[in-house]
């Protein structure tokens, strides 16, 4: 199979890459940037906001399946510029599934959407179901929700075989510490090595989430990406809800010295679900995909990544 990746060079399509890779699919990721990808892979550079640019460049290459990971997902930026999170990640989509109806045969397109679109649910509604209405809480969702329904209304429009995910948080080596276990994994890493104090600054610890390792999610978008499932929309989850405090004490277990935990206002978000759980079901039932890999080594291997890159 010839995979095409957008946002090849961020945290999933890395990780996404390196599956496809050793499943033996030919991979060509394309990047905003110019950056260096897992080895194997072709790498292009492509602005996905230039139509002509996105189209020449996905017609030349003729994937038979394209995951379109691309997007602003870092939430406190899309709340500081909404509009940009909302023009870039709709219309980036938008070009790409133009592109992918001029390509004969039509690549099967993976959307891979959020589970923020879902919002704040009512504790009787949990776990939460691919039929749940959405309730997008910050600009991101919204786009993420505008994503979403373009993929659907490609399908329904002209047939367009588009599958759709809605992943909850994944984490695992490799994410930006803009996030909170990346940013928990820095910081104790820091303050080992000396290169920082020690005291990690938080957000809000008490919401919880379903958490999964990255490497399960892009197993995940491997099983899901096929012409049977065009139309169709999963849930990425584990089913299983931990609160942020107790990944923090899982991370805080396992450093080296004593730390200091501080609550830093900056860090909270002005809107946040207090709980949130996914039934991920549909997935297993149609391909068999459970999640594989325990909390504990997700926790383990990004640590261990951030100390290497201290040691570095």
């Amino acid at each position: 199979m010839r995979a095409l990746i957008t946002g090849a060079s961020g945290f999933v399509g890395r990780h996404l890459s390196e599956h496809l890779l050793a499943a033996g699919n030919e991979v060509v990721g394309l990047s905003a940037h110019r950056a260096r990808l897992p080895q194997g892979v072709v790498a292009l550079t492509a602005d996905l906001l230039d139509a002509d640019l996105t189209a020449r460049t996905i017609l030349a290459q003729r994937p038979e399946v394209i995951f379109h990971l691309a997007a602003q997902a870092y939430v406190p930026q899309a709340i500081a510029d909404p509009g940009q999170t909302l023009l870039n990640n709709s219309l980036a989509q938008l070009n790409v599934l133009e592109a992918a109806r001029r390509l004969e045969p039509v690549p099967v397109i993976l959307v891979a959407g959020s589970s923020e679109v879902y919002g704040a649910v009512p504790p009787e509604r949990l776990p939460v179901t691919e039929d749940q209405p959405f309730r997008p809480s910050n600009p991101y969702a919204v786009s993420k929700v505008t994503q979403d329904m373009l993929g659907l209304q490609y399908f329904l429009s002209y047939g367009l075989p588009v599958v759709r995910a809605r992943p909850f948080n994944h984490i695992g080596p490799g994410q930006s510490d803009r996030f909170a276990v990346a940013s928990f994994a820095r910081q104790i890493a820091e303050a080992e090595t000396g290169r920082g104090q020690p005291l990690l600054l938080v957000g809000n610890l008490g919401a919880r989430r379903d958490f999964l390792d990255v490497r399960d999610v892009v197993r995940a978008y491997g099983v899901m990406a096929r012409r049977e499932y065009a139309g169709e929309v999963f849930n990425v989850a584990s089913g299983v809800a931990r609160s942020v405090q107790d990944l923090l004490d899982a991370l805080l277990a396992r450093a080296t010295v004593p730390i200091e935990v501080r609550q830093d206002p900056a860090r909270m978000r002005p809107s946040e679900a207090p709980l949130i759980v996914g039934d991920a079901s549909k997935l297993a039932a149609a391909t068999g995909w459970r999640p594989e890999i325990p909390l504990c080594r997700s926790l383990q291997n990004t640590l261990d990544e951030w100390r290497a890159r201290m040691g570095a």
